[in-house]
């Protein structure tokens, strides 16, 4: 029954990245409201699933925080080491490296595995928790799509490279779902994982996306593309509630 229901995530995902496809032309918009759902993800869904899964306290910090800006960090860091490679070679420090997006790209294929493995994990609960926690995946798996297509080719990738990560993204919540079959996830791994990938997210969408957004059309519809996809998933987490 899992496996069946992820593949709702699977079409979703798809429908996202063809989205993001369709409006290359309003590229400020696209990146504007990926900035938005990309902040809304990690503040109204990401965050506090991870505070309750794994809010365990270490030195006075939930765990789900310090790893949340540990994930930060490691974006971060990551970035200036690739900039720092390009420099050495010769190559403009402020280009758009190809690996970064694809970095970004991998991480929220893992995000949707996760997503496909608490599907799974639910319906070991029972089928109403398992329906519940697929709805809420379904409905932001659209985001995820557009995010995975939008971030791969922000960063200088093919297209053929950014529809291949696509696929690998609609395709991870049906491998997650399938996955727990064979095993149980522990709760508390589930939400170290999400605060580490919010951390990551989050540095992605404030100091790369919404700069770039606004760079060349500082526009007030780009800022309201933004508001409307914080505003989604804040639907979005609300309905499924």
């Amino acid at each position: 029954m899992a496996v069946f229901v992820a593949l709702g995530a699977f079409l979703m995902t798809l429908a996202g990245g063809w989205t993001a496809q369709r409006v290359t032309d309003r590229r400020h918009l696209v990146l504007g409201l990926a900035g938005g759902l990309m902040l809304g993800v990690v503040g109204l869904d990401l965050l506090p699933e991870a505070l309750e899964a794994a809010g365990h306290e270490v030195f006075g910090v939930p765990e789900a925080l310090l790893l949340f800006v540990a994930g930060f960090l490691l974006a971060h860091l990551g970035e200036r080491l690739l900039a720092a490679r390009r420099a050495a070679h010769g190559a403009d420090e402020h280009a758009r490296t190809p690996e970064v997006g694809l970095t970004a790209a991998a991480a929220m294929v893992g995000h949707s595995a996760m997503d496909g493995v608490a599907i799974g994990a639910a319906f070991q609960v029972g089928e109403g928790m398992g329906l519940a926690v697929a709805l809420a995946v379904i409905a932001h798996d659209f985001a995820d799509g557009f995010n995975t297509y939008t971030l791969t080719s922000l960063y200088g990738n093919a297209r053929r490279r950014a529809l291949a990560m696509l696929g690998a993204d609609a395709v991870a919540p049906v491998l997650g779902a399938a996955s727990t079959l064979l095993f149980t996830l522990p709760e508390q791994a589930l939400g170290a994982y999400l605060g580490l990938f919010g951390g990551v997210l989050l540095y992605l969408a404030a100091a790369e996306i919404l700069p770039e957004a606004h760079h060349a059309h500082p526009a007030r519809s780009t800022l309201l593309c933004t508001i409307a996809g914080a505003g989604f998933i804040w639907l979005v987490v609300g309905l499924a509630e």
